[in-house]
């Protein structure tokens, strides 16, 4: 694994949840991996879990850190090729990509859609020009269209939680005071449809997720009918994919309550965090035994450790392939 975008570098999927579930246990074994090699995050955007939990990763590794706010910390990076200079960007990611790549061993990226563009956005224009330039392994830590490390704690959660080989798991838009990208719900999407799990999508019209995510997920617009019997309600909000970007609604009917929760099959409380209580979903949700948004986020610290170790495993492949 030399990159980390989406499932897709996953070459196993249940192996990496049963060897996170092992860090769980014994965060420190393989602290040796990371010695001498240096980490670096690079924040384009606001971040806590995100932050906090891949650093706590990448130190039970053994790896040393650099962490930036780009544009707060740094200069702001220019993207697009041949552009004229003479605006606000000081320099050119042609220039700070590989200069990073001098200096860490391993790169993080943090970055958010515009939700202007489209095609912008899901060409994941500013993951790629690290990815191409920079000349050293890239772990995403979300872009514009994906949230792997999220969704792969996500899967580790399910996994310690789930009392039927083959649980319901339910995604639920829920109403928000801002228009959020679709990241999160399409990156939970690609990993459920790779997971043994019977996936559901229920959201209002309008609000449908790009085909290529949705996969073979069962699609209703009938909040109330998905929850039935669930095991799992994950709930986030999303602007629209095809009139991208907008707010189509903001629906109060959708928040997460109790009496829905009742319809489940004493299913678990999902949410990738921050939440706003009362407006995606009810204290009661929140504050019950069965809200696990806490051991969700803990598990975030997991699923970093364990992809930062197959990236370090294919670095010391690199240098030393005689060693395998």
């Amino acid at each position: 694994m030399r990159n980390f975008l989406s499932v897709k570098d996953a070459v196993d999927v249940q192996a990496l949840v049963k060897e996170a579930l092992l860090y769980k246990k014994t965060p420190y074994a393989d602290k040796h991996l990371g010695k001498n090699r240096t980490m670096g995050l690079l924040f384009f955007n606001s971040s806590l879990r995100t932050r906090l939990s891949t650093q706590r990763a990448a130190q039970n590794l053994g790896l040393e850190l650099i962490v930036m706010n780009v544009g707060q910390d740094s200069w702001g990076l220019e993207f697009e090729d041949g552009a004229i200079m003479n605006g606000n960007k000081a320099e050119h990611i042609k220039e700070a990509a590989p200069v990073v790549g001098q200096y860490c061993d391993i790169v993080g990226i943090r970055s958010f859609p515009s939700l202007v563009d489209r095609e912008e956005d899901y060409s994941e224009n500013v993951m790629n020009q690290f990815v191409k330039h920079t000349g050293r392994p890239i772990l995403s830590l979300e872009s514009a269209t994906r949230h792997p490390l999220q969704s792969l704690a996500d899967l580790i959660t399910i996994e310690e939680l789930k009392t039927k080989p083959r649980p319901k798991v339910v995604l639920t838009w829920a109403p928000h005071v801002k228009a959020l990208p679709q990241a999160v719900p399409n990156s939970f999407a690609e990993w459920m449809n790779a997971a043994d799990v019977d996936f559901v999508i229920t959201h209002p019209e309008g609000y449908e997720l790009a085909p290529e995510f949705v996969g073979n997920a069962k699609v209703t617009y009938n909040q109330e009918e998905a929850f039935k019997d669930a095991d799992f309600i994950y709930a986030k909000n999303w602007s629209s994919y095809s009139q991208y970007g907008q707010i189509l609604n903001q629906d109060p009917s959708w928040m997460v309550t109790t009496d829905k929760m009742n319809l489940t099959n004493n299913a678990k409380f999902m949410h990738c965090l921050p939440v706003r209580r009362n407006v995606v979903v009810e204290d009661a949700v929140l504050d019950s035994p069965n809200s696990v948004v806490v051991q969700q986020a803990g598990n975030r610290v997991w699923s970093a450790q364990v992809v930062i170790k197959q990236m370090l495993l294919s670095i010391i492949r690199e240098e030393s392939p005689y060693l395998f």
